[in-house]
């Protein structure tokens, strides 16, 4: 969960799924896992959309799907087309707000950067490189009390153009001469600096630069705290951390398959802070087309019956951090929906279909909580009526997919700051509930009349 940019959780993540699958090729059922391998291969290939990954294992004539969905994305400032800017004596990086963040957290944090740089090789191609930059290279400083009204200091209002430029250097005549010295020239749309420092991170020439998309990131870790360390703070755990739980969730899965004749899905879309309508957002036809595709590779030639079947029969955990019930804020509760720090999984639910979640898929959660392994604790979520409600992937896959789908979530808060907090146990929790929806769905759904 320390992935600071979303491709680099996404890339970094895929090969340890994929040697797990490739594991299970090695027993009784080799040439069918081999076959499933293929397919595999072909859907990530197909699906590795620009910070969207689409991991797939376990297919079968049945097809049935357990899918669980997440994002990988994260209120942050990311690095604006044209950075180049400079005031005031400073050489200052220009940056855009993405999603709705709570941007006064951002200042007075050492922060740096990473996400990926299209780079010119020497034969003239181009590839698309990781960078992650883990010394602190960037401050947005807070304006001194002094120079502040009374009103200013009171409300803390952040202009999100002009407040929220970071500094980078001193505008000194000889720091700008660092591209020409390295015997090429530099983007004109950057700093010659900040070009530098990413090129020198890469080992490249800043000329065979040609564009990127960076992110600016807290450059302070993850930290457990708290009298037992029961607590876990860190930069983007809205939404990594369901990430790190439904991969290993799934990793797991893979080690003790029995007679699972299912096809188990993790969906990681980008884009949900911002409304999730892009290619390779949740409201793209990406979950519907793999179903259309696992459909055609498994029973070729059999018409769209099965596949409304299949449909039918499918079930997706829609995976995001949910609201906490804050000790200062208790008001933003309602009573009996107010979850806790250590106290399970939420079930998040909203009849204005905000959330998912209805009377059936909320029951299956909670039984497969109940058929656990181990325990698995459950709380459950409804905003006040008269507070405003946020939303997920859920209500968008359910209705492109026609799956039935529920909303569920690992309690937090500080939810959008820089650095957010949940429970140390609710990790473990949704590990937890995650393995056994891809074990146990099938028998409780095949018990359910109704």
């Amino acid at each position: 969960m320390e992935s600071t940019s979303f491709l680099e959780m996404d890339l970094r993540s895929l090969p340890s799924l994929l040697v797990a699958h490739m594991k299970r090729a090695m027993d009784s059922r080799c040439c069918k896992m081999r076959y499933d391998l293929l397919i595999v291969h072909s859907l990530v290939q197909y699906f590795a959309l620009p910070f969207t990954i689409l991991y797939q294992f376990e297919v079968s004539h049945k097809r049935w799907m357990q899918i669980i969905g997440a994002h990988t994305d994260s209120p942050v400032l990311k690095v604006k087309p044209a950075s180049k800017k400079t005031a005031q004596g400073y050489i200052q990086v220009a940056v855009e707000c993405y999603g709705g963040g709570l941007w006064h957290t951002w200042f007075d944090r050492e922060l740096s950067i990473a996400g990926s740089v299209i780079v010119e090789k020497d034969d003239g191609s181009f590839v698309r490189e990781l960078v992650h930059i883990k010394r602190p290279l960037l401050r947005i400083p807070n304006l001194c009390i002094h120079l502040q009204t009374a009103d200013e200091r009171s409300k803390f209002e952040v202009n999100k153009e002009s407040h929220l430029v970071p500094l980078l250097a001193m505008a000194d005549a000889a720091l700008n001469k660092t591209a020409e010295a390295a015997g090429s020239v530099a983007d004109p749309r950057h700093g010659n600096e900040f070009i530098g420092i990413i090129a020198a991170e890469l080992g490249c020439k800043t000329s065979a630069i040609k564009d990127f998309d960076l992110t600016l990131f807290d450059t302070q870790p993850g930290q457990c705290w708290g009298a037992s360390e029961e607590f876990v703070s860190a930069p983007r755990l809205d939404n990594q951390v369901h990430c790190f739980t439904s991969m290993e969730a799934l990793i797991e899965h893979c080690k003790e398959l029995g007679t699972d004749e299912g096809v188990n899905i993790i969906a990681l879309f980008d884009h949900e802070e911002v409304g999730s309508e892009s290619t390779h957002g949740a409201g793209s036809p990406i979950i519907r087309d793999i179903i259309e595709r696992v459909g055609d590779c498994m029973n070729a030639g059999s018409g769209g019956e099965l596949q409304k079947v299949s449909v039918q029969k499918s079930f997706i955990i829609s995976a995001d951090v949910a609201h906490a019930v804050h000790p200062n804020y208790a008001s933003k509760h309602e009573a009996n929906h107010s979850p806790l720090l250590n106290g399970g999984t939420v079930i998040k639910t909203n009849n204005n279909q905000r959330y998912a979640t209805n009377a059936v898929t909320g029951f299956v959660v909670r039984e497969l909580a109940r058929r656990a392994d181990v325990q698995v604790k459950i709380q459950e979520f409804c905003v006040r009526n008269d507070c405003p409600c946020g939303s997920t992937i859920g209500p968008m896959v359910s209705a492109l997919t026609g799956i039935r789908t529920v909303d569920v979530g690992i309690p937090s808060l500080s939810m959008h700051s820089i650095r957010e907090t949940i429970g140390t146990e609710d990790v473990l929790n949704s590990l937890k509930l995650f393995i056994s929806f891809f074990r146990n769905f099938r028998a409780l759904d095949d018990a359910c009349h109704f």
